[in-house]
């Protein structure tokens, strides 16, 4: 992979962690702020519903940031834009639709037919 485009995943990535982190912030503010006493049990439980939703897109967050790390961590390695299974280069628009991925295109392909095969 080019310099210029190593560059331009860094900053990409960069960016994708900066705006995680806030998203993540701004999560937490917002649970915290919410502590409000309902007479109607509907109303609570519309809240504990609300909560749970966003407590879900709070651990996806999490999962992102944790791969965000990772293909950082690739980078600094050297072997950023590496499929990891078959050890070819993995293509630049794959990468710009998928700054984290670690597979090429055939071995996500042949990864997913293979969990379609398993029911997973």
């Amino acid at each position: 992979m080019e310099h210029k485009d190593l560059k331009y995943f860094r900053n990409l990535l960069n960016q994708m962690l900066e705006d995680a982190l806030k998203q993540g912030e701004m999560t937490i503010e917002d649970m915290t702020d919410n502590n409000e006493i309902f007479a109607d049990p509907a109303d609570r439980a519309t809240l504990e519903s609300d909560r749970a939703f966003t407590l879900r897109i709070r651990d996806r967050e999490r999962k992102l940031i944790k791969k965000i790390r990772s293909a950082l961590q690739r980078m600094d390695d050297g072997i950023y834009g590496i499929c990891e299974e078959c050890g070819e280069e993995i293509g630049v628009p794959r990468l710009k639709a998928r700054p984290v991925t670690k597979l090429c295109i055939n071995c996500k392909s042949k990864q997913e037919e293979d969990e379609h095969l398993r029911g997973d």
